[in-house]
Formats: structure tokens, sequence, C-alpha cells
């Protein structure tokens, strides 16, 4: 997944997002930092929402069913990988990928998941930390195997 494609997918479902959430176009438009003719002309889909907007409507709307369909149960984590250029290195305790991940591999405590909506990749540690994500499979199957055999 790029940032345009998140772009557009956020901007086309942002009306949803809004509705969802029960707030009226005025008081949306005050949460997410943008005019209210701005977010009319992205509802209408005459306009993209910039990054920085996306970025805010997933963070501040990542519990609402249309993002959560959208990017699964971590919206912050595609964002966030997707913004450090597909790598992301941070340590961030996750859910363990019962929902919204398909399990690749595991071995010595290591998982290695593959998103099913975004398609982006991370592993995880034995407690369900988020050790390293990327939309890159041999970065993050090589980062794996260095893990594994570093046990």
């Amino acid at each position: 997944m790029t940032r345009d494609e998140i772009i557009k997918n956020v901007s086309e479902k942002l009306r949803l997002i809004r509705t969802e959430a029960g707030y009226t176009q005025d008081k949306m438009a005050e949460i997410i930092g943008v005019s209210k003719k701005t977010l009319v002309q992205i509802e209408k889909g005459r306009v993209l929402a910039n990054w920085s907007t996306v970025v805010s409507i997933c963070a501040l709307f990542r519990e609402t069913e249309t993002v959560q369909f959208l990017f699964g149960s971590e919206p912050l984590e595609v964002i966030e990988t997707v913004a450090r250029e597909g790598i992301d290195y941070r340590k961030a305790k996750t859910f363990g990928g019962r929902v919204w991940w398909k399990e690749l591999a595991k071995k010595h405590g290591y998982i290695l998941q593959q998103n099913i909506l975004s398609k982006h990749f991370r592993i995880l540690d034995q407690r369900n930390y988020r050790i390293f994500s990327s939309f890159d499979e041999q970065r993050c199957k090589q980062r794996f195997k260095e893990l594994i055999n570093d046990e």
C-alpha cells in the first residue's frame, strides 16, 4: 500500500467515517483541522485529502469500523510504516494478530505475519511486541531469518 493509495482510500471513505462517528460536517472539519468547505470538497470527491489530514483521520478515528476495514485493527501501524518509507523498527505492543493477520512463519517465539488488508508484513516477539514492519516481503523475511538464527 502506498501513500497515494491511503490518501485515496481515506478520502473516498471520509463521509462514512464522519457519519459513523456521529459528527456534523462542521464538527468533523474542526476535529481534523480543515475548513468545512474543504471537507465538503473531499466528501464530494472533488479533491483528495492531504497526507496530514489522512494521518489525523486515521489517528483520531482508528476505532471506527470503516478505518479498521481499510487497514485492519492497527491503522497507525500501516500509516507509520508508509510514512517511514516502508520500514518501521520501533518496538510497539500489539494484540498478536488475532484478526486481520495471516501467520507466515513462527519459530523461537518470533512470528512473521502479513496484514490481509494492507498486505504489509511485520515480526512480533514472544510478548506480541512489533519489532519490525515493512511492505518489503524479502526484507521482512531476511530480518525474521536473522532473528531466529540469533537465538
